[in-house]
């Protein structure tokens, strides 16, 4: 049986027609390798056994062998073979042009893009670094119990249900919705049922879906200044109309001056990034306006299981009957982030619409392993780890105060950050540039986040830095500060003595 490689040297020998025939060999295999058809550090096959594939002669492959090693594209070893270098020949010439090549190219692809796409590229803010000191937001993910998840996954992959591997049309598993119902009442006191609940792949997913679904072009929307970036690049994206609202120890602040909203985005539980907790006044404020307006309030509940002092706050899905709030949750801080499972818990009113537009828009799937998280969580195991990590969370932050407080001060933890969630607002003076900061720290491998960033009215932003303590350990968490120290020490924000 030919193999791969065999088929694709074929095809291009057809479309060779000049020179001898282990010159055509020769460059069938040089453009493989260039292409990455055969890449750096492949094991070309046996010269016999690629001269029967090729139906040629087997000194043919032995002559191309011998061109491809002469001119630096293969590396010859007695008793091993012969293999695809390191560095092709083409590496080292023209660098700079191939440099001004690659530049023409993104700027040819970037022209493809329409006006709103163009418009999100130059936006966007996700960051590449996901792990270590200080990432904020990401959990340890090193301590969830995976033997005990791929256990039951398994389990339901021996012989899996039919209606776990087609189509659904009922806003993800039914055991998982029935699982979280239970949860969210008891943890969270989210009022709801079993259909209220749509499986989502994140909060991204579910913002772009709700944005698009209840929105139209122009609409307006309320959204808490400073606030997640990602949130507000999606309801962007999707033609809305953003209008910041200032935040303070109360949380979201609301102008009554501003266009009605048809959203209200809002982290009442733990504002992100600051960590204030919504007030109950305003929360009855907000849901008071919504009512009036006829807007949707949107609860991103996204750590709330991390409250690490004081009493754990209610939803504000919850408060009252028949809220106008759609609340979302993802498992991504609990359990990890590319587990990419969410939900959201819509209103009854909206239940039947949105649960036909999802269908059709995404055609819901990873059933198999939504079971599995249902059965996880049922079974007690998603309840103990959540104690473990406060646990475990709870010593690292203590930790990161600890640090901060001795070699800085304690007028550098910003005053809402304390309770809850997976990261600290290091608080930095007016004239600090926390970006350049961040910048210089980044190259010396510690990962923090600039606070200034987060603010859409430049004029409001305060000074500071995000530092996730979740995914660090001690002993990592203490050099990586020391590195942060010294960065600001060189940016004058701390005496170098």
């Amino acid at each position: 049986m030919r193999s791969l490689l065999g088929d694709h040297l074929l095809q291009r020998l057809q479309q060779q027609t000049e020179g001898a025939l282990y010159q055509r060999v020769f460059r069938c295999l040089r453009d493989a390798m260039i292409e990455d058809v055969l890449p750096p550090k492949t094991r070309l096959p046996a010269s016999r056994d690629l001269a029967h594939e090729l139906h040629v002669s087997r000194n043919t492959i032995l002559n191309a062998y011998e061109q491809l090693q002469a001119q630096g594209y293969v590396e010859a070893f007695t008793g091993s073979g012969t293999w695809v270098s390191e560095k092709l020949p083409e590496t080292y010439l023209n660098v700079s042009s191939n440099e001004s090549s690659i530049k023409a190219q993104n700027s040819y692809e970037l022209k493809n893009l329409s006006k709103r796409g163009m418009n999100f590229f130059e936006n966007a803010a996700a960051s590449p670094n996901q792990w270590g000191a200080f990432v904020p937001g990401v959990p340890d993910v090193t301590e969830f119990p995976h033997a005990e998840f791929s256990k039951i996954l398994l389990r339901l992959n021996r012989q899996p249900s039919v209606n776990n591997l087609i189509y659904t049309n009922e806003g993800g598993c039914l055991e998982l919705k029935q699982a979280l119902v239970e949860y969210l009442r008891v943890a969270r006191s989210v009022k709801c049922d079993t259909d209220q609940i749509l499986i989502t792949e994140g909060i991204h997913q579910a913002v772009d879906f709700i944005s698009r679904v209840l929105c139209d072009v122009g609409d307006h929307v309320w959204v808490e200044d400073p606030g997640y970036w990602g949130a507000r690049n999606i309801l962007t994206m999707n033609g809305l109309n953003i209008h910041p609202m200032a935040v303070d120890h109360e949380g979201i602040i609301p102008d009554p001056t501003a266009p009605v909203p048809k959203l209200i985005f809002v982290t009442p539980s733990h504002q992100y990034p600051l960590g204030s907790h919504l007030s109950l006044s305003r929360r009855r404020q907000l849901l008071d306006l919504a009512r009036v307006h006829r807007s949707w309030i949107i609860e991103d509940d996204y750590d709330s299981e991390f409250r690490f002092e004081g009493q754990p706050f209610p939803s504000l899905q919850g408060l009252e009957e028949n809220t106008p709030v759609i609340y979302m949750g993802t498992f991504s801080k609990t359990i990890y982030p590319a587990l990419r499972v969410g939900y959201m818990v819509v209103p009854k009113s909206l239940v039947s619409g949105l649960k036909t537009i999802s269908a059709e828009l995404y055609r819901g799937g990873h059933m198999l392993t939504q079971q599995a998280l249902a059965e996880f969580i049922q079974m007690g195991h998603y309840a103990a780890h959540i104690r473990r990590m406060r646990l475990l969370y709870t010593k690292r932050r203590a930790f990161l105060i600890e640090l901060i407080e001795r070699y800085l001060g304690s007028n550098f933890v910003h005053e809402y950050s304390h309770e809850a969630g997976l990261h600290l607002v290091l608080k930095l003076p007016d004239h600090a540039d926390d970006v350049a900061i961040g910048q210089i720290a980044l190259t010396r491998g510690v990962k923090v986040r600039p606070l200034s960033q987060y603010f859409i009215q430049n004029q409001n932003a305060t000074r500071g830095l995000l530092l996730g303590f979740a995914c660090v350990a001690e002993k990592e968490m203490l050099m990586a500060f020391s590195v942060l120290r010294q960065c600001l020490k060189e940016h004058a924000i701390l005496p170098e003595n």
